[in-house]
């Protein structure tokens, strides 16, 4: 029934950019704060950026603060990452989430989009 699923990624030069969306379905998107996580290979997953409910309150990890830009439309149930700049390192699946609190784990996951960045 939930339903959260991503698309956007795809292989990116360093210094390019990409934009992913995660199109939600199947609860009160409005309600809930949402969040980008990415997870390389061999690395555990981590928190990108997250969304108060509002599109009011952000938070980004630090290795992305100033390159990615997390937003939201409750009108079209979707949550967008704008990465800008990017990086080798920034390399991963990345998964949208959902959490029925601020700053809390995500109790439901997209099945991912793979970002590549490379030469």
């Amino acid at each position: 029934q939930v339903q959260l699923v991503e698309s956007g990624g795809g292989l990116v030069q360093p210094g390019g950019s990409l934009r992913l969306s995660c199109a939600a379905s199947g609860f009160a998107f409005s309600a809930c704060a949402m969040s980008w996580y990415r997870q390389a290979p061999g690395k555990e997953r981590e928190l990108v950026a997250e969304i108060y409910s509002t599109g009011r309150s952000t938070n980004y990890a630090d290795s992305v603060k100033g390159r990615f830009t997390i937003s939201r439309d409750n009108v079209k149930k979707t949550v967008y990452l704008q990465m800008n700049s990017l990086k080798p390192e920034d390399t991963a699946t990345y998964y949208c989430g959902r959490s029925w609190s601020w700053r809390a784990p995500p109790d439901a996951w997209g099945q991912g989009t793979l970002v590549t960045v490379s030469s």
